[in-house]
């Protein structure tokens, strides 16, 4: 008897555990659901209910950086005033913070900056969110990460600093002038090459790109 009475009350707690985790998931995933599609009332709501603010998916993205994908300002400002982390990565390494620097979110960028974004953090390509922004030519996006500190000189794991990436994998264009002006402007070193030891005039003038050799000439390039 007593033994029947000992598996009855296992059987019972293993059931209320499983109907617990399930519902955490689900809440979860209805929290993803919300920022996917910019739902700020289902997020207030779950909130408000004690969601967890910080799970993850499958991914390992929170919803934060789920609203961040899809540059939905509305519930990215909900969750960040809430408490979400936006230097929490995903399996692939990118943050809010650093997915919304290497795509030119600014309004998300600049609330991540406002709540705690580590500058020093790095993507998987160890480069700053400056790097890919400037690769990328988000100009105001490069403005702004390098007002907030982010070193100009940092070196990923390509070799490449954010001038070099604007250099080599931009098009020459004005937007990236504008980016490489910005840069010099902040410091940054026009001499450091790349691994094979290339220097960021040398991959201008061999792309023929005449006012990024200019600018570079002007700032001391050799």
């Amino acid at each position: 008897m007593y033994k029947s009475w000992i598996i009855t009350l296992c059987a019972v707690a293993v059931s209320a555990c499983g109907h617990a985790t399930s519902g955490a998931s689900m809440q979860t995933e209805t929290l993803h659901q919300a920022a996917e599609t910019n739902n700020v009332a289902k997020i207030s709501q779950l909130l408000s209910e004690k969601a967890p603010i910080d799970a993850r998916d499958l991914s390992g993205a929170t919803a934060l950086l789920v609203a961040t994908h899809e540059n939905n300002v509305d519930v990215a400002k909900a969750l960040i005033e809430a408490g979400a982390d936006v230097n929490a990565k995903d399996l692939i390494q990118d943050s809010p913070y650093l997915y919304a620097g290497a795509r030119g979110h600014l309004e998300i960028l600049k609330m991540t900056l406002q709540h705690g974004a580590d500058l020093k953090s790095t993507n998987r390509y160890g480069g700053t969110a400056l790097i890919p922004a400037a690769e990328r030519g988000h100009v105001e996006t490069v403005r702004t990460l390098i007002q907030a500190g982010v070193d100009v000189n940092h070196i990923n794991n390509l070799g490449w600093t954010a001038l070099m990436e604007a250099v080599v994998l931009g098009d020459g264009s004005q937007k990236y002038l504008d980016i490489i002006n910005l840069l010099i402007q902040a410091g940054a070193d026009v001499n450091i090459p790349d691994r094979e030891g290339v220097t960021a005039l040398q991959h201008a003038q061999a792309r023929h790109y005449s006012a990024i050799e200019k600018a570079l000439l002007n700032a001391g390039a050799k």
